[in-house]
């Protein structure tokens, strides 16, 4: 599992060596099974390979540890902090749209502007739930009509689901997100030699009677997180990016559907 991760980042067993402090001769014979690393020498690779907090959890249960990392749901006690904090985000961004999403573009947790506003478009009541953001944009029922920036938005979602995944890992159930949203009509992704450097920000533009609304989303992730459902959670919040969306935005949210 080790050797894979290291694989993964494209590291030596020399660099990992110098990384780490532990001997090259020492990582070689973990790898090969000759030996079995102490806790604290595992912790040690696994911070150094940056390995998501979920996989060093299996990594320690196939060494013989106990788990570190707690892998209860992101509304679990221990995470009551957290969640709290996150909720007081989400308010403070009103009257602007703004989610908490897994690791799998799955809704967490709104603002109340954020259904008004995917319902001044839709319905949103008929999607099940949990309702995945990526699902509800790129869904010739949901969003895409209103979508002006479409070719651009999707190339640009598409390279997010694959550079944006935990631990910089696409997983066999991220495999099938993208696979399901390919599969969507007009999604033409580029080949993976001409993905451009991911912009710090995602555009929207929406259409909205016959008017043109421009938004910006910034994604924001938990810092420094001790648990595995923080480590997956992600936040985007919307933002006008002129001063007409601005001015016309809380019409829009009036207008939404009950």
């Amino acid at each position: 599992m080790l050797r894979q991760w290291r694989t993964l980042r494209a590291t030596s067993q020399m660099k990992l060596s110098l990384d780490t402090g532990i001997s090259q001769r020492y990582i070689s014979f973990i790898e090969s099974g000759r030996s079995t690393p102490t806790r604290e020498t595992l912790m040690s690779v696994v911070e150094a390979l940056d390995v998501p907090l979920r996989e060093r959890n299996s990594l320690l249960l196939a060494a013989g540890y106990a788990p570190v990392f707690s892998e209860g749901r992101w509304n679990a006690a221990e995470m009551q902090t957290l969640t709290r904090a996150i909720e007081r985000t989400l308010r403070q961004h009103e009257p602007f749209p703004a989610v908490v999403m897994d690791r799998y573009w799955d809704v967490l947790l709104t603002n109340d502007s954020a259904p008004r506003f995917f319902n001044a478009f839709m319905d949103l009541s008929s999607r099940p739930t949990p309702r995945n953001l990526l699902d509800l944009l790129f869904d010739p029922l949901g969003m895409r009509p209103f979508i002006l920036n479409w070719e651009t938005l999707a190339r640009s979602l598409l390279q997010r689901v694959q550079r944006e995944s935990v631990g910089r890992v696409v997983d066999e159930r991220t495999r099938q997100l993208l696979t399901r949203l390919r599969e969507y009509p007009q999604v033409k992704p580029e080949p993976v030699s001409h993905i451009a450097p991911v912009s710090p920000v995602i555009g929207y533009s929406f259409r909205w009677r016959e008017h043109a609304l421009n938004y910006f989303s910034m994604v924001t992730t938990v810092g420094s997180p001790s648990a595995v459902a923080a480590q997956e959670m992600r936040i985007e919040c919307m933002f006008p990016a002129d001063t007409a969306t601005e001015e016309l935005h809380s019409t829009v949210i009036a207008t939404c559907r009950e």
